[in-house]
């Protein structure tokens, strides 16, 4: 049986070649995700771009490789804008996406609302008319992400945009929606779920949950969002009503996107 030499990378970092036979790695590249949007339900943090595969060449000439692990989005403080946007991961030639912000909404009963924003996955629309961000930003093939949850009235809270599948437009009843689904990768030797994403703001009693992969769970009036989990690239969760100015706090505001990770291995 083949064993494998696995590097995983929690920060920003270097990979340096000591074997000077090695040619080519295994990799998975996951951004990180965007955070939530705030307000009147407002949608999920679309997931990090999620990138693996395998054969990548490498050289021990020059040998050395820079790492950048993504760090999350924060979620949104303020009902005019979206939650922000992940920062990208990047091994050699990979380069994953961070995720969308989440669109955020100003209310009750009307006013601007924002769309999420693109992104390795899309964030997700906040209540009534509001588009979900195009995921695949930049275009890969295959994919690296999912678009966000597009809501027209009265929905609300759509779910962020994932890996494994898209974020879903928000219910009329119960409010809000969950998150994409994410990825799964078995390159650390144990299957795991990444870039889930960011579930929207709901008025339910309970919190829609967050895409599996780490995704966040969304606000609802009693709760507040919960940030996605770190070193997964999941978007953060959407807030929810009911704000009383333009600065957001507790159940208003978006959660933080998780930070990403990177992961090389090869035989050893």
């Amino acid at each position: 049986t083949t064993t494998q030499t696995v590097h995983t990378f929690y920060s920003s970092g270097t990979f340096t070649i000591n074997t000077p036979t090695l040619t080519s790695v295994d990799y998975l590249v996951v951004a990180g995700g965007g955070g939530g949007g705030g307000g009147w339900y407002a949608g999920g943090g679309g997931a990090g771009g999620f990138r693996a595969g395998t054969g990548l060449p490498v050289s021990v000439s020059p040998g050395v490789y820079p790492v950048t692990v993504g760090a999350g989005g924060q979620g949104s403080t303020t009902v005019a804008t979206q939650g922000i946007n992940g920062s990208p991961s990047i091994f050699s030639t990979i380069t994953s996406t961070g995720g969308g912000g989440g669109g955020s909404r100003v209310g009750p009963g009307g006013g601007a609302n924002t769309a999420g924003l693109p992104g390795g996955s899309g964030g997700g629309g906040a209540f009534g008319g509001s588009a979900g961000g195009t995921g695949n930003t930049p275009p890969t093939s295959p994919p690296q992400g999912n678009p966000g949850g597009t809501n027209s009235a009265p929905q609300y809270g759509a779910g962020g945009g994932g890996a494994g599948g898209a974020g879903p437009a928000g219910n009329a009843s119960p409010y809000g929606a969950p998150g994409g689904n994410g990825a799964t990768s078995s390159i650390s030797g144990t299957s795991v779920t990444y870039a889930g994403g960011g579930a929207g703001g709901t008025s339910g009693p309970s919190p829609y949950p967050g895409g599996p992969g780490g995704g966040g769970p969304a606000a609802t009036p009693a709760i507040p969002a919960t940030d996605a989990t770190v070193n997964t690239g999941g978007g953060g969760g959407g807030g929810t009503a009911t704000e009383t100015g333009t600065t957001l706090t507790g159940v208003n505001k978006g959660s933080n996107g998780g930070s990403g990770i990177v992961i090389i291995a090869y035989p050893s």
